[in-house]
């Protein structure tokens, strides 16, 4: 089986199936869609979109250590 790494993360869902017989021709008019889609959702979604990867990227870091107190030695 194999296994992709998608830009999502997803690694299980719907199979996305490519047909081998695809031309490079054909195969390149599904990537200009997909671009041009791509290219709407953003014009239309930009400021929510930002702001959902901001706080996806931001997330707080899990520390592991005891908090820092006023005196403590380094």
């Amino acid at each position: 089986m194999n296994h992709l790494h998608l830009p999502s993360g997803l690694n299980c869902g719907i199979a996305l199936l490519i047909d081998k017989s695809w031309t490079p021709e054909q195969a390149l008019a599904v990537v200009e869609l997909l671009d041009d889609l791509r290219e709407v959702i953003v014009r239309h979604y930009q400021p929510q979109l930002q702001r959902l990867l901001q706080q996806d990227q931001c997330q707080p870091v899990q520390s592991h250590l005891p908090p820092f107190r006023e005196g403590d030695p380094f």
